[in-house]
């Protein structure tokens, strides 16, 4: 791998809140556009004379282009300069939410979504690489406190955006509010990003890149046929495949002489938890936010309105636990605060299982907030801890493949949700299931949240095999020198 941009040493001593922030506000675009359409479609279906069901195409060819999109990201930050990138993401995005607003037709807004999301792929893991180069290890659970609250809050608030601006307004204003909210990230984007000269001498490695771009592709389509009611087949077909290419990509990239990826950055056990019990927590409670509303609505009986007010308590935990959330992680380390996250999460979706149309309205609320509370200490630590033994050079490589994890476990997670429910109404035996549910209409989705529960439990077990000081320098910087080695033996 080539040595990132010279700014990178320095400029890393300068913690600066206003760059994660603008960071942040531009991933919240990004992550809230991948889903905030789901609550339009029958309006857009409408204007457009189509089926609803043709409609979904926009979402998924948005969320392929950003996922198939994000590993040439990093080449591009390293090869022409973050800050350049950074800004042509932000006006592609915004040019592009404007086209989809004068769309007229499905053919042009799902070719308008392709742009927008080529310039969303550009936004997460460039805008991360911006911050991350500006950040010491001191202060990375700071920054990273600024970074994950989109991940955290865009899947929930998703449903109630898209509902109100379809409802009071029309669709088209789902992406025309992007284009003051672009304009201003564009604008202070050439404010605060630090200017860095790109390294003109590093080379593309094109295999490398068409074998992961294919990989994540296929494993996406598969994902998304999975959670649909038919072609399972062909989702297993497309899954098999995606995953033969990564694991060609990976192959050809131990060899190559300027990979794509420097993949030693798995040598690193901190970064292996992004793709070990970081991938599985990510998965399980990215399924959440999917199954809640279909319970409330499908299972329950109520009305969307009633049933987004609901799972907007995991909003509320989400946003009240945040301040605590580095105290805790300093006071306890990331290995106790990775296992309490996972454990108090599976035993939220063991108790959602027990919930019925008459369960208290107060104690269903309590309940979503406090799971809302535990997504978020583990989603912040795992953003944190997977960077701690990462070294400056390997920065580009570790971000992009992190950003490509994260966007594979939030499409895994509405999958399984999706197919877990399917399996159950078919009668399967692993859930219970007896045809339909056998005539509760809430069982399927009962069974759902068990099985997450269980798969849960994995992260847990991933997280106790973490060394007892794992990324100590991030979480205790002033003690982790002093620390160092005779922990390590204990661990």
């Amino acid at each position: 791998m080539s040595r990132p941009a010279p700014s990178a040493g320095p400029a890393a001593e300068q913690w600066s809140p206003r760059l994660a922030l603008l960071v942040a506000a531009t991933f919240f675009m990004e992550f809230l556009d991948g889903t905030v359409l789901t609550t339009a479609i029958p309006s857009i279906a409408a204007d457009f004379s189509v089926p609803s069901a043709d409609v979904s195409i926009t979402m998924t060819a948005y969320l392929l282009t950003v996922a198939m999109g994000i590993p040439l990201s990093g080449w591009l930050a390293e090869r022409f300069g973050a800050r350049r990138v950074f800004c042509l993401a932000i006006a592609t995005f915004t040019v592009a939410s404007l086209l989809c607003a004068l769309s007229q037709d499905l053919t042009m807004l799902t070719l308008s979504r392709v742009l927008q999301g080529a310039g969303g792929a550009m936004m997460v893991p460039v805008g991360t690489l911006v911050v991350l180069r500006g950040t010491a290890k001191k202060d990375l659970l700071r920054a990273t406190a600024y970074l994950v609250w989109p991940g955290l809050l865009a899947p929930v608030l998703a449903p109630l955006v898209g509902g109100a601006l379809t409802t009071f307004l029309s669709w088209h204003w789902i992406f025309l509010i992007n284009l003051p909210l672009g304009l201003a990230a564009f604008l202070a984007a050439l404010r605060l990003v630090p200017a860095a000269a790109g390294d003109r001498t590093r080379r593309l490695d094109w295999l490398g890149l068409a074998l992961t771009t294919l990989g994540v592709g296929c494993v996406v389509v598969g994902l998304e046929l999975a959670g649909g009611r038919e072609a399972g087949r062909l989702a297993a077909l497309s899954i098999t495949a995606g995953l033969l290419f990564l694991v060609t990509a990976a192959w050809w990239m131990r060899r190559a002489r300027s990979p794509l990826f420097d993949l030693g950055v798995f040598s690193a056990r901190t970064f292996r938890a992004t793709a070990t019990g970081g991938f599985i927590y990510r998965l399980t409670i990215s399924a959440v936010p999917f199954l809640l509303p279909l319970m409330f609505q499908n299972g329950f009986g109520w009305d969307p309105l009633r049933a987004g007010v609901l799972v907007a308590a995991v909003f509320v935990g989400n946003i009240g636990i945040k301040p605590a959330t580095t105290p805790l992680i300093r006071r306890f380390g990331f290995k106790p605060v990775l296992v309490f996250a996972s454990l108090a999460s599976a035993a939220t979706f063991a108790l959602c299982a027990l919930l019925d149309a008459g369960t208290p309205e107060p104690l269903i609320f309590g309940l979503l907030v406090a799971s809302g509370a535990f997504r978020s200490i583990g989603f912040s630590a795992y953003a944190s801890v997977q960077y701690a033994d990462v070294v400056p050079a390997q920065l580009p490589s570790a971000n992009a493949v992190s950003a490509t994890l994260v966007q594979l476990a939030t499409a895994a997670g509405i999958a399984i949700g999706a197919l877990l429910i399917r399996v159950y109404e078919a009668g399967g035996p692993l859930l219970g299931g007896a045809g339909a549910g056998a005539g509760d209409p809430v069982a399927p989705y009962r069974a759902a949240f068990l099985v997450l529960a269980v798969v849960m439990l994995l992260s847990t077990l991933d997280s106790l095999t973490l060394p007892r000081h794992a990324g100590a320098e991030v979480s205790r910087p002033g003690q982790a020198p002093a620390a160092g080695p005779r922990r390590r033996r204990r661990a």
